[in-house]
């Protein structure tokens, strides 16, 4: 196995276990069958470029979504101690 698609292999599934998501929602969010995701994940075919840069928006989308909502946390718990105040 080449690096190249081991980079690949680990992408699908870094991807689907960081996001706590299968793969066939992978294939849902990025508007590609199971099957391709499958094929991707397993070597039988290599993820085009634009496949990758799909998940790789998909991942910071997520990342960002998920800081937006940290912060609107701390900002809530923040505005609750000043009124208690």
């Amino acid at each position: 196995m080449s690096e190249v698609e081991n980079k690949e292999e680990n992408l699908v599934k870094k991807t689907c276990r960081e996001l706590g998501i299968t793969q066939k929602e992978l294939a849902e969010m990025i508007g590609v069958s199971r099957v391709t995701i499958n094929d991707w994940a397993n070597h039988k075919t290599p993820i085009p470029q634009w496949g990758d840069n799909l998940i790789y928006y998909l991942q910071e989308t997520i990342k960002l979504r998920q800081f937006k909502k940290s912060i609107q946390e701390l900002l809530m718990s923040d505005s609750q101690k000043i009124l208690s105040l």
